[in-house]
């Protein structure tokens, strides 16, 4: 698919290349995330830093990088929810911060989202320019910055990190880079779990190549081979520490993360009043009306399997709901049909139109980061 690009792509400068243009538009509507919770923060009285590196999720990866793993929290009910949910990356890059920089563990936990968005940023355009152009690329970059629950991206959360291997990884298998790509997918199986959506893309794509050229090369099987074992190390390490095989299973169960099969969305949804409701059903059907348009886009291989198996593994657990946009923001090849649509029109209808999103995401962060609710 061609799409027209203006002579600022066609000929860069250095304050003009794709790349400049893609992480600082980026960084331009984090900014304005920031600036406009500043404000409403003062409005308010509320503690914005705070918010972000230190409620929620923050503070249980805080105290994994102070004090390492061993610790749970009892809620009223009884129910006993586990630190080793967490994994590991993460803190240890937090505590390894905190040891060399003059920080806490909290104020290196944001050092490393705010620079790791940067890193996804600059990724996430790389994808999407190899796939349909630069001017595609700079708007899908500058698009997952508008995301709606972009906020998180602030936070002193994994979602940046995560995205950042994941991005980088996929970029490396279109380049045919298949041992950095499995180096870090790798990496991205100690961040998340979601690291699963990745290793399958990679698994489907090198398969997809056996069986068109009736061979593979052996860097595509050693990526392949390296992919997982980040995610596996995790999970055989909680599996020791708590003397089961399925621990790591059972303590995402006691968290309420268990696959259900779509069973608790399902139920959410029918305890809804009926506006709420349909309001909800639209929403899924838009995304999937997305999942439908990236498929018909004909996006590379292994970034529409990470796409869906992000969207997928979001959807099929029993997570509290008002977490799942959260969970899905890393599949940003959801956004590349719109950012493809974008780039046909021209700068000063698109600069509006980016300068519009990102103030309605910013303050519907704002608005969530201090409320009451998770994020």
């Amino acid at each position: 698919m061609s799409v027209p690009r203006p002579s600022l792509l066609t000929r860069p400068t250095s304050a003009t290349h794709p790349t400049v243009l893609a992480v600082g538009g980026y960084a331009a509507a984090r900014l304005i995330g920031l600036a406009v919770l500043a404000i409403a923060s003062a409005v308010t009285g509320e503690d914005g830093l705070h918010r972000l590196k230190g409620r929620w999720d923050s503070v249980w990866y805080v105290r994994i990088a102070e004090n390492g793993y061993g610790y749970q929290a009892t809620l009223p009910n009884g129910d006993v929810h586990p630190d080793l949910a967490f994994f590991p990356l993460f803190p240890a890059l937090e505590r390894g911060l905190s040891t060399l920089l003059p920080l806490d563990a909290a104020t290196a936990g944001l050092l490393v989202s705010w620079t790791a968005g940067l890193a996804a940023a600059w990724g996430i355009h790389k994808c999407g320019e190899h796939a349909f152009g630069a001017r595609a690329g700079v708007l899908l970059a500058v698009l997952w910055g508008v995301y709606p629950t972009a906020f998180v991206q602030s936070m002193a959360y994994t979602e940046t990190l995560f995205t950042a291997l994941a991005a980088w990884s996929l970029y490396a298998v279109l380049r045919g880079r298949w041992i950095l790509a499995g180096v870090l997918c790798a990496a991205a199986g100690l961040t998340r779990p979601t690291a699963v959506a990745l290793i399958a893309a990679l698994g489907i794509t090198a398969l997809v190549t056996l069986v068109r050229d009736k061979r593979l090369p052996l860097r595509t099987v050693l990526g392949v081979l390296i992919a997982p074992l980040g995610w596996l190390a995790y999970i055989v390490y909680v599996g020791v520490r708590q003397g089961s095989a399925t621990a790591y299973f059972e303590v995402q169960a006691a968290w309420g993360n268990s696959i259900d099969g779509g069973v608790a969305l399902a139920r959410f949804i029918a305890g809804l009043p009926w506006p709420a409701a349909l309001g909800l059903c639209a929403a899924l059907a838009l995304l999937g009306w997305l999942v439908v348009l990236c498929v018909r886009q004909r996006q590379p291989l292994p970034l529409l399997v990470y796409t869906i198996g992000v969207v997928f593994v979001s959807l099929v657990g029993a997570a509290y709901f008002g977490s799942r946009p959260r969970l899905m923001m890393p599949a940003f090849g959801l956004l590349l049909p719109p950012a493809v649509a974008l780039a046909r029109l021209r700068t000063r209808t698109v600069v509006p139109v980016l300068a519009g999103l990102a103030l309605a995401s910013a303050l519907y962060g704002a608005f969530t980061l201090l409320g009451s609710g998770p994020p």
